[in-house]
């Protein structure tokens, strides 16, 4: 039988448990019913985790005596949007919800990002309530209070930092999940071991397929090392003013490609961040920091696992314009007056931010990219 482990993210009073394991579901009501002030809850969820999950949770929550109201969004990144954000708030005001109320955010880290923020907007703030449904949310997007919605100009630009009561990552969800939505996952557990443990990513390289093909046990330990990493991080620095930038290695190229391909769901996120690590690797190689050798070893893993590794392996990408990528990247949430900031590598396990990136630099390699891409 496999015993439910559980993560503290220490934040003073904000501070709150990841709880890790199958079958979290069933028994959410009892876990979730302390931790809020009032008895009504409003569940946002998308209309294919629904499916599976919703009723469970559902009678769960009414066995603990939590009135619940659910509220649909379709699935894909096209849901982080201001009209829906909009459609949240307002089903939530209309059915009655006052500051005792509480928001579960029921799903991947659509789901979770889009409930979060509307979480922290209504009332000026509801209790919420985490549970991720997809391993990418299990591991990442659930843990750590950034919430948000993505702009014409770019992902994430409208948010808010607010930390949920409880994360409950029910690992029996995973066997739901197609394999393409797994490998997604699988990119954010690797981005752990290429900014801050060697040992770990080896470990990955020996177990990988193993979590690929469902072993619970080894999914299990993938997700608590996970969530151990960022909380560690998002307990020394919960707004990103300097640590936490290093949970973005890769994702200031991933945004970028996820806003070049529209968001219309050719793209996953964890496939962009794929692509963006080894990019930043490159980058670094490039720049004199990092070792050939471990480029090469982190792109040769992530394409065994499945993993897309280059901007040609992204559909439609031979129309894309390295300058319109730049522009994206100016955008992003780390530039400082103007200037793109990366997180690059010394090598697998050893990440760091720097601004002194000569925007040439970045715009030769994205060409580069870019003309295999129109070759292929």
């Amino acid at each position: 039988m496999t015993t439910t482990q559980t993560v503290r993210v220490g934040l003073e009073d904000r501070s709150y448990d990841i709880r890790v394991g199958p079958g979290l579901i069933a028994g959410a009501g009892n876990e979730i019913r302390p931790l809020i002030r009032g008895r009504k809850a409003f569940v946002v969820t998308d209309s294919t985790v629904s499916g599976y999950w919703l009723d469970p949770l559902t009678r769960s929550l009414d066995a603990a005596g939590i009135a619940v109201t659910t509220i649909v969004v379709p699935p894909g990144e096209s849901s982080k949007s201001f009209a829906d954000f909009e459609h949240v708030c307002c089903r939530m005001l209309e059915d009655g919800a006052d500051r005792r109320s509480a928001v579960i955010a029921l799903g991947g880290g659509v789901v979770g990002d889009l409930a979060g923020y509307c979480a922290a907007s209504v009332m000026r703030g509801l209790d919420f309530i985490q549970i991720p449904t997809t391993l990418l949310a299990q591991v990442d997007s659930s843990v750590g209070g950034k919430t948000g919605i993505n702009t014409p100009q770019g992902k994430n630009l409208v948010g808010a930092f607010y930390q949920p009561k409880l994360v409950l990552a029910d690992t029996g969800t995973l066997a739901t999940l197609p394999k393409r939505e797994v490998l997604a996952g699988y990119a954010e557990i690797v981005k752990y071991g290429l900014i801050r443990d060697a040992a770990f990513f080896e470990w990955l390289e020996q177990n990988g397929a193993d979590l690929i093909a469902g072993d619970e046990a080894v999914r299990i330990s993938a997700v608590v090392d996970s969530c151990k990493a960022k909380a560690a991080v998002v307990t020394a620095d919960e707004r990103e003013a300097g640590l936490r930038e290093l949970l973005n290695f890769g994702h200031t190229f991933a945004h970028a490609l996820e806003a070049a391909a529209g968001f219309d769901g050719t793209l996953l996120h964890g496939e962009a961040v794929s692509v963006g690590m080894i990019q930043a690797l490159e980058l670094s190689r490039r720049l004199g920091h990092c070792a050939g050798q471990d480029t090469e070893r982190a792109r040769s893993h992530l394409a065994a696992m499945g993993l897309k590794v280059r901007v040609a392996d992204i559909p439609g990408s031979a129309r894309w314009k390295a300058e319109a990528l730049l522009a994206s990247m100016r955008r992003d949430k780390k530039a400082r007056d103007g200037s793109i900031r990366f997180v690059l590598a010394r090598g697998i396990g050893d990440a760091f931010s720097s601004d002194d990136v000569a925007p040439d630099t970045v715009r030769g390699m994205l060409q580069e990219d870019l003309s295999t891409a129109a070759s292929v």
